[in-house]
């Protein structure tokens, strides 16, 4: 009888790809699986923080994923973006949760387009997205934002003139600083 020596297919499945580095809005983190992004996170105090956010919010374990130089041009365009550079992510390609309301996909893709120094509020992507009077729902879809920055939800702002919400372990001040950054007031 011949024992195999591959890994069960359930191992290679489980594999995560994973990056971590730093910026001047903190450590990012990239986490993905073939070239498809599944999440980012930002504003991490560490770099081990950074992985546990991505590993957290994935309920996954750290061990699962193999941190190596994954997505190098996206990494270098997050970069770029952090220190003031005009960068759009467009072509970035998104592994979108499961289930996904269609208002949620329609309100993450209403909130892509929008481009840098640009703001919307919560009530103009809810009509945008087709549900006037659901600024709230947009709200909650803004705080499950798997991909800040590359679905930016830190330019979704209050109709009154305030920030609203922003889901990093900075909170609103980072988000103040990109909108900064994005204007081109320094901080």
């Amino acid at each position: 009888m011949a024992i195999s020596t591959a890994a069960p297919v359930s191992t290679i499945a489980a594999t995560l790809d994973a990056d971590v580095f730093e910026t001047k809005f903190g450590w990012f983190g990239l986490l993905g699986r073939e070239g498809t992004l599944l999440r980012v996170s930002i504003g991490d105090a560490t770099p081990n923080n950074a992985l546990l956010h991505l590993a957290n919010a994935e309920n996954v374990a750290v061990s699962e994923m193999e941190v190596s130089d994954w997505y190098p041009v996206l990494r270098e365009q997050l970069i770029a973006y952090a220190e003031g550079e005009p960068v759009e992510f467009c072509d970035v390609e998104l592994s979108w949760p499961k289930p996904l309301t269609t208002f949620r996909r329609s309100v993450l893709s209403v909130t892509r387009r929008i481009r840098r120094g640009q703001t919307k509020t919560y009530a103009e992507i809810a009509a945008a997205a087709g549900s006037p009077g659901a600024a709230r729902a947009v709200g909650t879809a803004m705080s499950s934002n798997r991909f800040p920055i590359v679905i930016p939800c830190h330019r979704v702002v209050g109709s009154g003139g305030g920030l609203g919400g922003f889901t990093s372990p900075q909170g609103t001040n980072l988000k103040q600083r990109m909108l900064n950054l994005e204007a081109g007031i320094d901080d």
